[in-house]
Protein backbone atom coordinates (compact mmCIF):
# COMPACT_ATOMS: atom_id res chain seq x y z
CA UNK A 1 0.00 0.00 0.00
CA UNK A 2 1.54 3.25 -0.78
CA UNK A 3 1.26 6.55 0.92
CA UNK A 4 -1.44 7.76 -0.54
CA UNK A 5 -3.87 5.13 -0.04
CA UNK A 6 -2.89 4.51 3.20
CA UNK A 7 -4.15 8.05 4.00
CA UNK A 8 -7.45 7.26 2.10
CA UNK A 9 -8.03 4.34 4.30
CA UNK A 10 -7.25 6.14 7.59
CA UNK A 11 -10.69 6.59 9.90
CA UNK A 12 -11.85 9.82 9.62
CA UNK A 13 -12.26 11.77 12.87
CA UNK A 14 -13.43 15.24 12.94
CA UNK A 15 -12.03 18.17 15.11
CA UNK A 16 -13.53 18.46 18.79
CA UNK A 17 -16.65 21.02 18.26
CA UNK A 18 -16.57 23.98 19.59
CA UNK A 19 -17.55 25.06 23.53
CA UNK A 20 -21.17 26.21 23.99
CA UNK A 21 -20.88 29.48 24.99
CA UNK A 22 -22.08 30.31 28.38
CA UNK A 23 -23.28 33.44 27.07
CA UNK A 24 -23.35 35.77 23.69
CA UNK A 25 -22.17 39.30 24.40
CA UNK A 26 -23.86 41.86 21.84
CA UNK A 27 -21.76 42.23 19.62
CA UNK A 28 -21.20 38.56 19.26
CA UNK A 29 -18.33 37.98 21.55
CA UNK A 30 -18.89 34.38 22.66
CA UNK A 31 -17.98 34.41 26.86
CA UNK A 32 -16.98 31.33 28.52
CA UNK A 33 -17.96 30.53 32.14
CA UNK A 34 -19.01 27.64 34.83
CA UNK A 35 -22.00 27.30 37.59
CA UNK A 36 -21.41 24.81 40.49
CA UNK A 37 -24.11 23.88 42.77
CA UNK A 38 -28.18 24.61 43.05
CA UNK A 39 -30.07 27.62 44.91
CA UNK A 40 -29.45 30.99 45.12
CA UNK A 41 -27.62 32.29 42.17
CA UNK A 42 -24.01 34.31 43.11
CA UNK A 43 -21.87 35.57 39.99
CA UNK A 44 -18.71 36.19 40.51
CA UNK A 45 -16.35 38.62 38.27
CA UNK A 46 -12.91 38.42 38.68
CA UNK A 47 -10.10 40.47 38.68
CA UNK A 48 -7.78 41.78 35.98
CA UNK A 49 -5.73 39.33 33.85
CA UNK A 50 -7.13 36.67 35.86
CA UNK A 51 -9.95 34.07 34.82
CA UNK A 52 -13.46 32.68 36.54
CA UNK A 53 -10.84 29.43 37.63
CA UNK A 54 -9.53 31.94 40.47
CA UNK A 55 -12.87 31.49 42.19
CA UNK A 56 -12.14 27.67 42.76
CA UNK A 57 -12.03 27.75 46.42
CA UNK A 58 -14.85 29.73 47.09
CA UNK A 59 -17.09 27.38 43.96
CA UNK A 60 -15.86 24.50 46.15
CA UNK A 61 -16.87 25.68 49.25
CA UNK A 62 -19.85 27.19 48.81
CA UNK A 63 -21.77 25.27 45.86
CA UNK A 64 -22.74 22.44 48.81
CA UNK A 65 -24.40 25.21 50.53
CA UNK A 66 -27.34 25.66 48.80
CA UNK A 67 -26.34 28.31 46.24
CA UNK A 68 -25.65 28.32 42.80
CA UNK A 69 -22.04 29.68 41.93
CA UNK A 70 -21.25 30.99 38.81
CA UNK A 71 -18.07 32.37 37.14
CA UNK A 72 -17.51 33.82 33.14
CA UNK A 73 -13.96 34.44 31.74
CA UNK A 74 -14.17 38.41 30.86
CA UNK A 75 -13.72 39.16 27.04
CA UNK A 76 -9.98 38.28 26.18
CA UNK A 77 -9.65 36.30 29.16
CA UNK A 78 -8.96 33.00 29.62
CA UNK A 79 -11.75 30.86 27.18
CA UNK A 80 -13.47 33.50 26.05
CA UNK A 81 -12.99 35.59 23.14
CA UNK A 82 -10.43 37.62 22.53
CA UNK A 83 -12.23 40.18 20.66
CA UNK A 84 -10.26 43.62 19.08
CA UNK A 85 -12.24 46.41 21.51
CA UNK A 86 -15.17 46.00 24.05
CA UNK A 87 -12.93 46.77 27.14
CA UNK A 88 -14.44 49.81 28.82
CA UNK A 89 -16.52 49.23 31.29
CA UNK A 90 -19.79 49.83 29.52
CA UNK A 91 -19.10 47.18 27.24
CA UNK A 92 -17.93 45.21 29.90
CA UNK A 93 -21.08 45.59 32.12
CA UNK A 94 -23.10 45.03 28.82
CA UNK A 95 -21.25 41.42 29.41
CA UNK A 96 -22.59 41.35 32.28
CA UNK A 97 -25.98 41.94 31.30
CA UNK A 98 -25.38 39.26 28.72
CA UNK A 99 -24.48 36.85 31.49
CA UNK A 100 -27.54 37.50 33.77
CA UNK A 101 -30.05 37.42 31.00
CA UNK A 102 -29.10 34.38 29.56
CA UNK A 103 -28.39 32.64 32.35
CA UNK A 104 -32.41 34.13 33.17
CA UNK A 105 -30.80 34.79 36.87
CA UNK A 106 -32.69 36.74 39.32
CA UNK A 107 -32.29 37.93 42.82
CA UNK A 108 -28.30 37.03 42.10
CA UNK A 109 -25.46 38.51 44.31
CA UNK A 110 -23.16 40.32 42.65
CA UNK A 111 -19.00 39.49 43.72
CA UNK A 112 -16.81 41.76 42.00
CA UNK A 113 -12.85 41.24 43.01
CA UNK A 114 -10.31 44.21 42.03
CA UNK A 115 -11.53 45.47 38.54
CA UNK A 116 -14.08 43.05 38.84
CA UNK A 117 -16.18 45.41 41.27
CA UNK A 118 -16.23 48.55 38.75
CA UNK A 119 -17.45 45.92 36.30
CA UNK A 120 -20.13 45.13 39.15
CA UNK A 121 -21.19 48.82 40.25
CA UNK A 122 -21.03 49.54 36.20
CA UNK A 123 -23.53 47.01 35.39
CA UNK A 124 -25.71 47.97 37.95
CA UNK A 125 -25.63 52.11 37.09
CA UNK A 126 -26.50 50.98 33.49
CA UNK A 127 -28.55 48.37 33.95
CA UNK A 128 -30.04 48.61 37.34
CA UNK A 129 -30.86 46.57 40.33
CA UNK A 130 -33.88 44.45 38.88
CA UNK A 131 -32.02 40.75 38.63
CA UNK A 132 -29.57 42.06 41.32
CA UNK A 133 -30.26 41.54 45.14
CA UNK A 134 -26.62 42.14 46.79
CA UNK A 135 -23.03 43.21 46.18
CA UNK A 136 -19.71 42.00 47.54
CA UNK A 137 -16.85 44.10 46.55
CA UNK A 138 -13.39 42.58 47.14
CA UNK A 139 -10.25 45.18 47.16
CA UNK A 140 -12.18 46.95 44.91
CA UNK A 141 -10.15 49.20 42.40
CA UNK A 142 -12.88 52.33 43.04
CA UNK A 143 -13.66 54.85 43.11
CA UNK A 144 -10.89 56.31 41.35
CA UNK A 145 -7.55 55.83 41.48
CA UNK A 146 -5.83 58.51 39.35
CA UNK A 147 -4.66 61.81 40.93
CA UNK A 148 -6.93 64.89 39.85
CA UNK A 149 -7.24 68.14 41.26
CA UNK A 150 -10.24 66.90 42.96
CA UNK A 151 -8.94 63.49 43.72
CA UNK A 152 -5.14 64.46 45.33
CA UNK A 153 -5.07 61.36 47.13
CA UNK A 154 -5.14 59.35 43.89
CA UNK A 155 -1.59 57.92 42.30
CA UNK A 156 -0.04 60.28 39.54
CA UNK A 157 -1.26 59.21 35.71
CA UNK A 158 2.46 59.03 34.75
CA UNK A 159 2.75 56.35 37.26
CA UNK A 160 0.85 54.06 35.35
CA UNK A 161 2.12 54.80 31.96
CA UNK A 162 5.33 53.79 33.85
CA UNK A 163 3.83 50.70 34.95
CA UNK A 164 2.33 50.03 31.40
CA UNK A 165 5.60 51.00 29.79
CA UNK A 166 7.39 47.95 31.41
CA UNK A 167 4.92 45.56 30.69
CA UNK A 168 5.68 46.43 26.81
CA UNK A 169 9.34 45.78 28.05
CA UNK A 170 8.75 42.22 29.32
CA UNK A 171 5.18 41.61 30.66
CA UNK A 172 6.03 38.35 32.16
CA UNK A 173 9.65 39.86 34.13
CA UNK A 174 6.58 42.30 35.90
CA UNK A 175 4.50 39.89 36.29
CA UNK A 176 7.19 37.56 38.33
CA UNK A 177 8.27 40.76 39.84
CA UNK A 178 5.28 41.83 41.53
CA UNK A 179 3.26 38.56 41.71
CA UNK A 180 4.58 37.86 45.54
CA UNK A 181 2.54 40.76 46.89
CA UNK A 182 -0.78 39.40 45.76
CA UNK A 183 -0.46 36.62 48.48
CA UNK A 184 1.15 36.29 51.97
CA UNK A 185 4.85 34.76 52.50
CA UNK A 186 2.83 31.87 53.53
CA UNK A 187 1.44 31.04 50.39
CA UNK A 188 2.98 28.24 48.63
CA UNK A 189 4.90 28.71 45.49
CA UNK A 190 2.64 25.83 43.62
CA UNK A 191 -0.18 28.40 44.53
CA UNK A 192 1.66 31.46 43.44
CA UNK A 193 2.72 29.84 40.12
CA UNK A 194 -0.84 28.58 39.20
CA UNK A 195 -1.94 32.17 39.41
CA UNK A 196 0.67 33.87 37.65
CA UNK A 197 0.49 31.07 34.51
CA UNK A 198 -3.71 32.21 34.56
CA UNK A 199 -2.32 36.12 34.16
CA UNK A 200 -0.08 35.26 31.57
CA UNK A 201 -2.72 33.66 29.59
CA UNK A 202 -3.94 37.45 28.73
CA UNK A 203 -2.74 38.91 25.35
CA UNK A 204 -0.89 42.09 26.01
CA UNK A 205 -3.31 44.20 24.26
CA UNK A 206 -6.04 42.98 26.54
CA UNK A 207 -3.98 43.59 29.59
CA UNK A 208 -3.26 47.06 28.46
CA UNK A 209 -6.65 47.87 27.73
CA UNK A 210 -8.45 46.89 31.11
CA UNK A 211 -5.90 48.27 33.08
CA UNK A 212 -6.27 51.89 31.50
CA UNK A 213 -10.01 51.12 31.93
CA UNK A 214 -9.52 50.86 35.76
CA UNK A 215 -7.08 53.55 36.05
CA UNK A 216 -9.12 56.28 34.23
CA UNK A 217 -12.59 55.53 35.24
CA UNK A 218 -14.31 57.65 37.85
CA UNK A 219 -16.48 56.18 39.80
CA UNK A 220 -17.44 58.80 42.38
CA UNK A 221 -20.85 59.55 41.57
CA UNK A 222 -21.89 56.24 40.68
CA UNK A 223 -21.24 54.52 43.85
CA UNK A 224 -23.70 57.01 45.50
CA UNK A 225 -26.47 55.38 43.07
CA UNK A 226 -26.28 51.72 44.73
CA UNK A 227 -29.26 50.80 46.01
CA UNK A 228 -28.87 47.37 47.25
CA UNK A 229 -27.08 46.12 50.43
CA UNK A 230 -23.44 46.15 49.89
CA UNK A 231 -20.66 44.73 51.82
CA UNK A 232 -16.99 45.75 50.65
CA UNK A 233 -14.00 43.09 52.18
CA UNK A 234 -10.64 44.52 52.33
CA UNK A 235 -7.59 43.71 53.22
CA UNK A 236 -5.29 46.34 55.37
CA UNK A 237 -2.22 44.66 53.86
CA UNK A 238 -3.24 45.60 50.35
CA UNK A 239 -0.59 47.38 48.16
CA UNK A 240 -1.50 46.66 45.07
CA UNK A 241 -5.53 48.57 45.69
CA UNK A 242 -4.45 50.69 49.04
CA UNK A 243 -7.68 50.56 51.12
CA UNK A 244 -6.56 54.45 52.11
CA UNK A 245 -7.26 54.97 48.31
CA UNK A 246 -9.79 52.32 47.45
CA UNK A 247 -12.21 50.07 49.70
CA UNK A 248 -12.42 52.56 52.44
CA UNK A 249 -13.64 55.94 50.25
CA UNK A 250 -15.85 53.42 47.88
CA UNK A 251 -17.56 51.81 51.07
CA UNK A 252 -18.23 55.40 52.17
CA UNK A 253 -19.91 56.28 49.58
CA UNK A 254 -22.40 53.60 48.70
CA UNK A 255 -25.33 54.33 51.10
CA UNK A 256 -25.75 52.05 53.72
CA UNK A 257 -22.34 49.61 53.00
CA UNK A 258 -20.49 47.61 55.23
CA UNK A 259 -16.64 47.66 55.37
CA UNK A 260 -15.03 44.62 57.00
CA UNK A 261 -11.09 44.69 57.67
CA UNK A 262 -9.39 41.78 57.10
CA UNK A 263 -6.11 42.36 59.23
CA UNK A 264 -2.81 40.98 57.13
CA UNK A 265 -4.73 40.43 54.14
CA UNK A 266 -2.84 41.25 50.36
CA UNK A 267 -5.39 41.74 47.67
CA UNK A 268 -5.27 38.31 46.67
CA UNK A 269 -7.29 37.64 49.91
CA UNK A 270 -9.31 34.35 47.90
CA UNK A 271 -6.42 32.53 48.17
CA UNK A 272 -4.83 34.15 51.39
CA UNK A 273 -8.14 34.17 53.87
CA UNK A 274 -9.99 31.15 52.10
CA UNK A 275 -12.27 30.11 54.81
CA UNK A 276 -12.56 33.89 56.85
CA UNK A 277 -14.05 34.87 53.19
CA UNK A 278 -16.37 32.31 52.57
CA UNK A 279 -17.53 32.35 56.12
CA UNK A 280 -18.51 35.54 55.69
CA UNK A 281 -19.95 35.67 51.76
CA UNK A 282 -22.50 32.56 52.97
CA UNK A 283 -23.60 34.81 55.57
CA UNK A 284 -24.15 37.42 53.73
CA UNK A 285 -25.92 35.98 50.69
CA UNK A 286 -28.22 34.52 53.61
CA UNK A 287 -28.91 37.65 55.08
Amino acid sequence: MDRSTALKSKPYSPAAPAPQPFAVARDGTRLQGCAWGEGAPVLFLHSWAMQARMWDYQFAALAPHGLRCLGFDRRGHGRSDQSADGYDYDALADDIAAVIEGQDLRDVTLVGHSMGAGEAVRYLTRHGSGRVKRLVLLAPTTPFLTQTPDNPAGLPAAAFEAMRAAWMADFPGWIAENSAAFFTPAASTALIDWAVRMMLEIPLPVALACNRAVTDTDFRAELAQIDVPCLVIHGDADVSAPMALTGAPTAALIPGCELKIYEGAPHGLMFTHTDRLNTDLLAFTRA
